[in-house]
């Protein structure tokens, strides 16, 4: 059984994240190590993480606040697993995640996977909303549809550049940035239609603020990605109608 390094970001998080954790702890596939690290939460996240510390859950403190980039750039570099994976501070793992995710990702000997997820506002209450993972995602593709959600994916890191695992500072869609990276190399992400994430959504988050959102997305295809005009908006457009589908 291989180690999963599992990668959680936290900021002002302390309403939701020890439910993220216990959502870890409880999983069926045993071997995994747990890293969180604090990017100068203000709140008591801190001091909750502290308590969960332990040979298997490893904490790290940010000196500064520079976003979740960074946090989760420090927690792919004290990673010892081959395989990594990322949820975030809000968000939940069913108990087969990893087990019924890992079976898939190996017996295909795929280097990125992802799954299914349900909606959930931020009591973990879930809607019923449900977006299903494709079977393929190229890099064409996820331009037109932010269809995989972060705390979804697994990647092997035996297949895939370090490099491109690290996120890009200074955007707000610094996970889809890391996930065209890798994608444009020839890389397939390979979806697992069983949900087996909850993603919740909470006033303040930024995924919940839509015209931040799409100003992200902007920034995206225009500065990361080196897009014209006319195509940047086509890509906004397209992508943001699909996540709109997706949340009805």
């Amino acid at each position: 059984m291989e180690t999963v390094s599992i990668v959680v970001p936290v900021y002002n998080a302390e309403k939701y994240v020890e439910r993220t954790i216990q959502s870890v702890i409880n999983q069926t596939w045993t071997e995994w190590e747990l890293l969180l690290v604090d990017d100068c939460s203000t709140d008591g996240s801190r001091e909750i993480l502290r308590r969960y510390e332990s040979d298997k859950i490893h904490c790290y403190y940010c000196e500064r606040n520079a976003g979740p980039a960074n946090a989760r750039n420090i927690g792919v570099s004290h990673a010892t697993g081959r395989y990594l994976a990322y949820v975030d501070a809000d968000d939940l793992w069913e108990p087969e995640k990893l087990a019924r995710q890992m079976a898939f990702m190996q017996k295909g000997g795929y280097a990125f996977t992802f799954t299914s997820y349900e909606f959930a506002d931020e009591n973990a209450k879930r809607s019923g909303v449900v977006n299903r993972a494709p079977a393929r995602v190229d890099y064409k593709s996820l331009l037109k549809s932010s269809t995989i959600a972060p705390s979804t994916i697994i990647f092997d890191r035996s297949q895939i550049n370090a490099d491109l695992m690290q996120m890009p500072s200074g955007i707000d869609r610094e996970d889809y940035a890391m996930l065209f990276q890798i994608l444009k190399t020839g890389i397939a992400a390979y979806g697992l239609d069983e949900i087996l994430t909850i993603y919740c959504r909470h006033e303040g988050a930024r995924s919940g603020n839509k015209w931040k959102a799409v100003l992200g997305k902007w920034q995206l295809y225009r500065t990361v990605e080196g897009f014209s005009i006319p195509k940047s908006l086509y890509y906004v457009a397209a992508s943001t109608w699909a996540a709109v589908k997706r949340r009805v």
